[in-house]
């Protein structure tokens, strides 16, 4: 098994850390710079590489049931789970390089959806805003 690269100054992250999205960013930082990858790392190369990681965990429940898809083996679990982590860590990375905090945006974006989408319209139904 191969061991967790050391960055200097991070310390192992634990899910529940507050600053654990902080952190994962931080590491994702160094880990770029480390090896010269900041070049590449352009919001559109990101923004790309961020839909194939998307694109490789759709191919994993690509003609399974919705049965088949919440009983994975375990196997393909750790498999989807990679797969997770790479579209987590692209989507991570490109906040990063476009200065958005994701816990803000992810907040304003609950706190708009829930005006577009309030309870006692939308319980139940997978109509989208409009049609409600």
């Amino acid at each position: 098994m191969a061991q967790q690269e050391e960055v200097p100054g991070t310390a192992p992250i634990h899910a529940d850390d507050p600053l654990a999205l902080t952190r994962l960013r931080d590491r994702l930082r160094a880990f770029a710079a480390a090896r010269d990858w900041e070049q590449f790392h352009a919001p559109k190369n990101l923004a790309i590489a961020l839909s194939v990681e998307a694109a490789e965990l759709l191919e994993h429940f690509q003609w399974v049931s919705e049965e088949g898809s919440r009983s994975m083996p375990a196997d393909k679990r750790g498999e989807i789970a990679d797969e997770i982590a790479d579209v987590f860590l692209y989507l991570i990375r490109l906040a990063d390089v476009l200065d958005v905090d994701l816990v803000h945006a992810a907040e304003k974006k609950i706190a708009r959806n829930a005006q577009k989408y309030p309870v006692e319209k939308a319980r139940g139904t997978a109509r989208k805003y409009t049609e409600l």
